[in-house]
C-alpha cells in the first residue's frame, strides 16, 4: 500500500464535510484549511448569495489557503451556487441531487472543481458520466443525513474501481474518526477520508458545547427518522439519548409542524424556534432543552475521547496514519 497524502491540489487528503445548519463556520474550515486539509462550509438552506460570500470572505480573512463550501440540492440552491462560482472557491461539493456535465463544466469554467457524494453505485456511475473532480462515498455508518444503505466496507471498493478507470478519485466517509480508519479506507481504494462526527468535536466547531461533549461521553448511535420530518424527511444517524429512547418508536404521521417549542437558536444570525422533533442541532447559540433537541454523529463517535483543536485533528490522523502503514505494512 502506498503512501500518498495530497488531494485534489490540496497538501492533504483529509475532508472535514460541510457540516449543516451552519456548524462547520468560519473558524473551523480556516482551522482545516491551514492545517492543509480541506475544509467545507455549509451553504445555507435558503437561497442567500449575499450571505455566501459574506461566509466566504469571511473565512478568507482567517487563511490564505483554498477551502469550499457544500450544497444541498434538495433546498434552494441556483443563486448560492452562482455566487459561489462567482467568488472563484477552490471546491464545491453537493449532494441530495443530480448535477449533471454542462453544470460540472459551467464550474470549471470559474476554476472551481466539483466533488459529488453519493450513496449508491448508481449516483456514482451519474458522478462520472458527468465528469465530476472526486467522489465522496457515504457508508451507512455516517452521522447526520445518510443518502444511502451500504455500509463503506461493501460499497467503497465498488466505486473506487468504477472510479478509477476515469482517474477519479474518491473519498471515503462514514463512521471514521482516527488513523485506523484512515489507513483502512486507503486499503479499501480510497484516496482522502471525510470526516464530520469528529470535527464537531473541535474547538472551533459552532455546535454547543453541551452536544461536543455529548460527543465525547458517548458510545451508541442509531439510524431513524424522527427528526426533522416536516422540513426534510431523509433518514438520519444520531446520538442514543434518553430523549431518543423514550420517542424512537415515534408515529409515521407525527412531526416536528405539530409539537411544542423546545428552544430557540440563530442559524447564519436568522433567529428560528426549535421545535420538539426538530431536525436542528444545537449550536453555540442554542438555548432550551438542548438534552432534547437531536445531535447527529457517525458510529465512530465512541472513539473520540476529547475536544481537541482542528489542526490536532489532522496532524493526529496523518501522523498516526502514515506510522501504521510504515510499520505494518512495508
Amino acid at each position: 500500500m502506498g503512501w500518498k497524502s495530497g488531494l485534489l491540489g490540496f497538501e492533504h487528503g483529509i475532508v472535514q464535510a460541510p457540516l449543516g445548519p451552519d456548524i462547520s463556520g468560519p473558524e473551523l474550515v480556516a482551522a482545516v484549511a491551514n492545517a492543509g486539509a480541506i475544509g467545507f462550509l455549509r451553504a445555507p438552506d435558503w437561497d442567500s448569495p449575499d450571505l455566501i460570500r459574506k461566509l466566504i470572505r469571511q473565512t478568507r480573512i482567517l487563511t490564505e489557503k483554498p477551502f469550499g463550501i457544500g450544497i444541498v440540492l434538495s433546498f434552494p440552491h441556483k443563486e448560492n451556487i452562482k455566487a459561489i462560482l462567482e467568488e472563484r472557491v477552490a471546491v464545491m461539493q453537493v449532494n441530495y441531487g443530480d448535477y449533471p456535465r454542462e453544470l460540472v463544466d459551467e464550474a470549471h469554467k470559474y476554476g472551481v472543481k466539483v466533488i459529488h457524494q453519493v450513496g449508491s453505485y448508481g449516483d456514482a456511475e451519474k458522478a462520472v458520466a458527468a465528469g465530476v473532480d472526486a467522489i465522496v462515498v457515504q457508508g451507512f455508518e455516517a452521522g447526520g443525513h445518510v443518502i444511502g444503505k451500504e455500509s463503506l466496507m461493501a460499497l467503497l471498493p465498488r466505486i473506487a474501481d468504477l472510479a478509477r478507470g476515469h482517474d477519479i478519485p474518491v473519498i471515503a466517509a462514514g463512521g471514521i474518526v482516527d488513523a485506523r480508519g484512515y489507513v483502512a479506507a486507503l486499503a479499501l481504494g480510497a484516496e482522502g477520508v471525510c470526516l464530520g462526527t469528529r470535527f464537531v468535536a473541535t474547538k472551533e466547531s459552532n455546535a454547543h458545547s453541551f452536544y461536543k461533549q455529548k460527543l465525547v461521553e458517548a458510545s451508541n448511535t442509531e439510524h431513524t427518522d424522527i427528526f426533522g420530518r416536516a422540513r426534510w424527511p431523509v433518514a438520519h444517524r444520531v446520538l442514543v439519548t434518553n430523549f431518543f429512547n423514550g420517542w424512537k418508536c415515534l408515529p409515521a404521521n407525527v412531526n416536528e409542524a405539530q409539537q411544542p417549542t423546545i428552544g430557540h437558536t440563530k442559524i447564519y444570525e436568522k433567529e428560528q424556534e426549535v421545535k420538539r422533533f426538530s431536525g436542528i442541532v444545537p449550536n453555540a447559540t442554542t438555548v432550551g432543552e438542548l438534552e432534547n433537541m437531536v445531535m447527529y454523529a457517525g458510529e465512530g463517535v465512541g472513539l473520540i475521547k476529547e475536544i481537541l483543536p482542528a489542526a490536532e485533528v489532522v496532524r493526529s490522523l496523518l501522523e498516526d496514519a502514515q506510522n501504521m502503514i510504515e510499520c505494518k505494512f512495508n
